[in-house]
């Protein structure tokens, strides 16, 4: 029997289905703001930038919710000169959902969806120091057998007067469609 301490928790299996996956719509706008801002150290964009996420990028973007609360988003977008790449921007988890895959979860939705039929590619900048970034992302490569490849994209000097860490792009791919 379990204890009362016990009643009620969720198993990480129990988690994974009560969040659902959609994509984000242009309500989303200020919820997506909410959770990025309690996503440190993600950048804050502002609220109207988040709502042109949710609109103009939907397809290449990922909603997730629990309980009809917001607990994680991923703006993405392809772009035009990269057809066969997805841009993924940034990636929010909210705390009471991570540790369960949430966002590898995100990223093979992304993938899998018609509108990435032509993706060979998934890059994204992340700086030296976000541990939790590296991590997920070469996780989520090496589990489908993808090359990964690093440089700076962005110096902190030169393109952000040293006000901003430097941005290094990691590009995941060529990836078999079938793996996916």
């Amino acid at each position: 029997m379990p204890s009362d301490d016990q009643k009620g928790a969720s198993t990480p299996a129990d988690i994974k289905k009560e969040i659902i996956l959609r994509k984000p719509e242009s309500q989303d706008g200020p919820r997506v703001h909410k959770l990025i801002a309690e996503c440190k150290p993600l950048d804050e964009n502002s609220v109207y930038c988040n709502l042109l996420q949710c609109t103009h990028f939907a397809d290449t973007s990922v909603a997730a919710e629990m309980d009809g609360e917001l607990v994680g988003f991923i703006s993405g977008y392809i772009p035009p000169k990269q057809q066969n790449t997805l841009f993924v921007w940034q990636v929010a988890v909210h705390a009471k959902a991570r540790g369960h895959g949430l966002a590898k979860r995100m990223l093979a939705n992304l993938i899998e969806r018609d509108e990435s039929r032509d993706v060979q590619f998934i890059d994204t900048t992340i700086t030296p120091d976000n541990e939790a970034s590296w991590g997920m992302f070469r996780s989520f490569a090496y589990e489908r057998r993808m090359p990964t490849e690093e440089f700076i994209l962005f110096d902190s000097r030169i393109h952000f007067a040293g006000q901003h860490n430097d941005e290094h792009l990691l590009r995941i791919g060529p990836f078999n469609r079938d793996d996916a």
